[in-house]
């Protein structure tokens, strides 16, 4: 793919081909088993994410590229888009727009994860989107946190710890989406080490004393993971391994 925009032609050409690369790829049922999970279909073609993910693969980085497949609006081509584009040449304005976009889970959890949580804005923009009331710009924000946890492997605890006055002051939000990237954001700060898992039981425990239902869910299932043996064990050999003992 990259050798098509060497050899003369335009991005808006290249995403053409693209997305009829994507097309070739439709399947009616995919798109049926999409919608049995949420996920908005009113644009979606019915493409997998294997196949997407393959294509990425031929693609490789192409920031033009990628603002020209989110510019189409179909569901695939904005995954696609997260999955080429390069974290070094996002801005701040393309973040921005693109979380205005947002209208699926699945598609705010794949730009978040894959190429937002990559960029220098990432800390700030989980702690900004997060008191956003848009539905899926707040998922956002709790997405960057849960996927900046698992991602970036140098960052201090400080870097965490800081999300967890947050998460508690929205574990009150009842939206489905808000509060299952709440519960992950959660999680997986308790995962990361055995200070942050300790600190996180301890916010869960907070927030298990609220009266929303959507506290008492959040809270419940992430004592029952960090505190699960499995969980715990899978701590200390991160930390042994860290240590070099």
């Amino acid at each position: 793919m990259r050798d098509n925009v060497g050899k003369g032609l335009t991005h808006e050409v290249e995403a053409t081909s693209v997305l009829n690369r994507l097309r070739s790829l439709a399947d009616a049922d995919t798109v049926k088993g999409m919608a049995s999970f949420g996920i908005n279909t009113k644009n979606a073609l019915g493409v997998s994410m294997t196949a997407i993910r393959k294509l990425a693969g031929e693609i490789g980085r192409e920031h033009e590229l990628a603002i020209q497949l989110w510019r189409t609006g179909i569901h695939e081509a904005r995954i696609l888009a997260a999955l080429v584009d390069d974290p070094g040449q996002v801005t701040e304005d393309q973040m921005e727009r693109w979380v205005k976009d947002f209208d699926s889970w699945d598609v705010c959890d794949q730009v978040c994860g894959s190429l937002f949580d990559r960029t220098p804005m990432a800390y700030a923009k989980a702690i900004e989107w997060s008191a956003r009331e848009e539905e899926y710009v707040r998922r956002a924000g709790f997405v960057l946190m849960a996927t900046l946890s698992v991602h970036d492997k140098k960052a201090d605890d400080g870097k965490f710890l800081q999300f967890l006055p947050i998460i508690k002051k929205r574990a009150e939000d009842e939206r489905n989406y808000v509060k299952k990237a709440v519960n992950w954001a959660l999680r997986q700060i308790g995962k990361r080490s055995i200070p942050l898992n300790a600190e996180a039981l301890r916010a869960a425990e907070d927030i298990l004393k609220m009266g929303a239902k959507s506290a008492r869910w959040i809270a419940s299932d992430a004592i029952r993971e960090l505190d699960s043996g499995a969980v715990q064990d899978m701590i200390r050999k991160k930390e042994r391994k860290s240590s070099g003992r």
